[in-house]
């Protein structure tokens, strides 16, 4: 069966009639996910990759583009990666969204061929910092446990194509290290979007585009806001969240 599993509710996306199996135990998907999909730039024909996938929001989310050739996603902890397999055939997507699971780190063996694209939201802390309230699902997806940002990194330059893009959300405060990182694995920022929270309030966030072998050169976009100075989330966010119809 598609869903009958403990704890698990099926979340409406709101969006093409989309919707996502989660489970309150696991970590569930935020709005951060969300940001970096409507940020990822993805051509007609091309193949995305999404590393640290989850339960596969990030490819289902892509999938209504209906651009991408084809979307594969790949996630270590098994339970997980059962959620994203079942929320595709939920959704009828799973002749064009596959959902493997298996450490990224092995992704040159579980699929053939490079990547016009690489997404991934990353575990943002470091491993030193886990709690002991935090269970083996949450502490994997929010501290680097089984894979570092470098590893994101090394990966991702064996997976893209030359000229291939990487599409990615961090933590502001790790930004020096991740330029580093990026360009000591040849993958160039080419486009950087910081989200602060509230305006008037610093940015916590920030969105970041790489290219496989790209020349230096380097584009910061407009920041995105997520709630105006009543609280209230701003029409940008409207517009990604798909709240107004168009």
């Amino acid at each position: 069966m598609i869903f009958d599993k403990k704890n698990e509710t099926i979340e409406d996306l709101q969006y093409k009639d989309l919707k996502i199996i989660q489970n309150k135990d696991c970590f569930c998907f935020g709005m951060d996910a969300v940001l970096l999909a409507d940020f990822a730039s993805i051509k007609k024909g091309e193949r995305v990759l999404d590393l640290c996938t989850g339960a596969g929001i990030i490819p289902i989310l892509l999938s209504a583009r209906d651009i991408a050739i084809e979307i594969v996603g790949i996630e270590l902890m098994p339970y997980v990666a059962d959620m994203g397999i079942r929320s595709t055939r939920l959704n009828g997507i799973d002749d064009k969204v596959k959902i493997l699971c298996g450490d990224i780190k092995d992704a040159h063996k579980l699929i053939d061929g490079v990547f016009d694209v690489i997404t991934v939201n990353p575990p943002y802390e470091k491993s030193d910092l886990i709690l002991k309230s935090e269970n083996e699902y949450r502490a994997a997806a929010k501290h680097e446990i089984h894979c570092t940002f470098s590893d994101i990194c090394k990966i991702s330059n064996r997976m893209l194509k030359c000229g291939g893009k990487i599409f990615f959300i961090h933590r502001i405060g790790r930004l020096a290290e991740i330029i580093t990182t990026m360009k000591k694995f040849k993958l160039e920022p080419k486009r950087l979007r910081f989200i602060h929270p509230k305006s008037k309030v610093e940015s916590n966030l920030v969105l970041i585009e790489g290219a496989k072998d790209g020349n230096a050169g380097l584009r910061v976009d407009y920041p995105l806001f997520v709630r105006d100075s009543d609280g209230k989330y701003t029409q940008e966010i409207d517009r990604i969240y798909h709240r107004n119809e168009e």
